[in-house]
């Protein structure tokens, strides 16, 4: 990776179902040796089950769980004086959304059931009524960040 020339973003085009950003970028976490038309499957039968189980727009329900579960501090490790700190920091918006789909993907994969749409489902379900494990990782985030607080003043 070049140390001169900042990397610009590409844009994420939106999914052709729902038109969202958020969907398009889950689809190309979950996917894997380059089957996105898989990924999009998955994604796609878990909106639904949770359509079926909620009675209630898919969509609305993925961006409640997002929101749920991305993370607003979180701490780095920040070497000082031959001491290791880890010192809380802010999360910038695009890291919160990559930790929140990152979370919930490999906690789906963790997760006991048959398919991996069914699976992903759940945990999508638990995330938006705040439980379940993606939550849990925010919350001990958040609590690594409290207890640190004292380093703060080391950021950088």
């Amino acid at each position: 990776m070049s140390r001169r020339t900042v990397v610009k973003k590409r844009p994420v085009p939106p999914d052709p179902v729902y038109n969202s950003r958020l969907i398009s970028m889950m689809v190309r976490r979950i996917m894997r040796s380059g089957k996105k038309s898989l990924a999009y499957g998955i994604i796609y039968d878990a909106m639904k089950i949770i359509e079926e189980r909620t009675g209630s727009e898919p969509l609305a329900t993925f961006e409640k769980a997002m929101r749920n579960v991305t993370p607003l501090v979180e701490v780095k490790a920040r070497r000082v004086g031959g001491a290791t700190y880890q010192v809380p920091m802010e999360v910038r918006s695009d890291r919160g959304t990559s930790l929140a789909m990152r979370w919930l993907i490999q906690f789906s994969r963790s997760r006991a059931g048959r398919t991996m749409a069914s699976k992903l489902a759940n945990e999508l379900m638990d995330a938006a009524n705040e439980t379940g494990n993606a939550i849990r990782k925010r919350e001990e985030t958040h609590r690594m960040a409290d207890a640190n607080k004292a380093f703060a003043h080391y950021r950088y």
